[in-house]
């Protein structure tokens, strides 16, 4: 059970106790409790859209352009570590969308593997590659209606430009390989907008846990 739907299980089971169950809780109502917290986190009218920032990147090689960059080896440290948090809190993914470039499609990749993504199933998306606001928009409005949670793998500053155009908050900066997850009141991905999703976690490598 992710963190949110806990949440709402124990307001739920505070308000049993509140309504008259202040020896016990019975069965019953701890039931209820875990159908109305999963019903809250997965209401059909809910989308979930992951952001993660590519891992550290190499500067070793200054003759390879931008594009071509690879994981330093900290960023392909890094990656097992955020993937190992993602499921710790419950998170789901039913689609993987990435930059192109090398240092963002290593990043998805080796995400999808430490959470058995199959690696086939990742889209690459070109207007993801030092693309704005309009563009991560854009990629998002495209995904597969049958998919009721996505992530988006690019790049800086637009990633982070995005996320708080998205939830209207003020992240100063998306490190690499930082995830915002967020949720969107939508039944369907082409009815995403900015300034709509409730920022739901910011996670990032060096952050306490």
């Amino acid at each position: 059970m992710t963190e949110l739907a806990r949440t709402y299980r124990t307001s739920f089971l505070e308000l049993a106790i509140l309504l008259g169950y202040k020896a016990a809780i019975p069965v019953e109502a701890v039931e209820i409790a875990d159908l109305f917290a999963w019903s809250i986190v997965f209401h059909p009218l809910m989308k979930i859209l992951y952001l993660l920032r590519h891992a550290k990147s190499s500067w070793d090689d200054p003759e390879l352009k931008d594009f071509e960059r690879p994981l330093a080896s900290r960023g392909i440290d890094d990656v097992p570590v955020m993937a190992a948090r993602f499921q710790g809190r419950g998170g789901q993914l039913a689609c993987i969308i990435c930059s192109p470039a090398n240092r963002a499609k290593s990043t998805a990749r080796l995400f999808a593997k430490n959470i058995e993504f199959d690696v086939d199933d990742i889209i690459s998306n070109p207007e993801l590659y030092f693309a704005g606001t309009p563009m991560f928009l854009k990629a998002a409005s495209h995904v597969d209606e049958t998919c009721d949670s996505a992530m988006l793998v690019g790049h800086n500053p637009a990633i982070t430009e995005f996320a708080n155009a998205m939830a209207n908050c003020d992240i100063d900066n998306i490190p690499t390989c930082g995830l915002v997850e967020m949720r969107l009141p939508i039944e369907h991905w082409n009815d995403i907008d900015t300034g709509t999703a409730d920022l739901l976690e910011f996670d990032y490598p060096k952050k306490s846990t």
